[in-house]
């Protein structure tokens, strides 16, 4: 996989992220914590090693909230949209809708996780 460069950012612009690929994991999650953190019945992640993140944004890294033994959710303090999850491990998942260029192939998602936590009404279809 050739390495790829991927930015984005919160809705105010304060926080923004230059991510270097190749993303990890691309795939979307119904858990109730990816429920309530994005305000959706689905979110949709791609993971990047921290070390491969640079914060560029006025407000560098996104605030935090531990929201699990493992992890913490990630979001603007300003304006309040959801940036990802920092792992204890050290890896970053960021939320595919803010990035710049979300429709970008590399980090289509190409699994779904917790899908027995959406509604039954609810149908995903992810292309292989």
């Amino acid at each position: 996989m050739k390495n790829q460069f991927f930015e984005g950012g919160c809705l105010c612009g304060n926080i923004r992220f230059s991510a270097k690929g190749p993303a990890l994991k691309p795939h979307t999650c119904s858990c109730r914590q990816c429920q309530r953190h994005s305000g959706s019945l689905t979110q949709a992640w791609v993971e990047f090693p921290k070390e491969n993140i640079t914060w560029i944004g006025a407000d560098g890294e996104p605030s935090k909230w531990r929201s699990s033994e493992y992890s913490s959710r990630a979001f603007c303090a300003n304006c309040g949209s959801t940036i990802g999850a920092f792992d204890d491990e050290p890896i970053i998942a960021i939320a595919l809708g803010v990035f710049d260029r979300p429709n970008v192939k590399a980090i289509a998602p190409k699994s779904h996780s917790y899908i027995s936590k959406r509604p039954k009404w609810w149908k995903v279809e992810v292309d292989a």
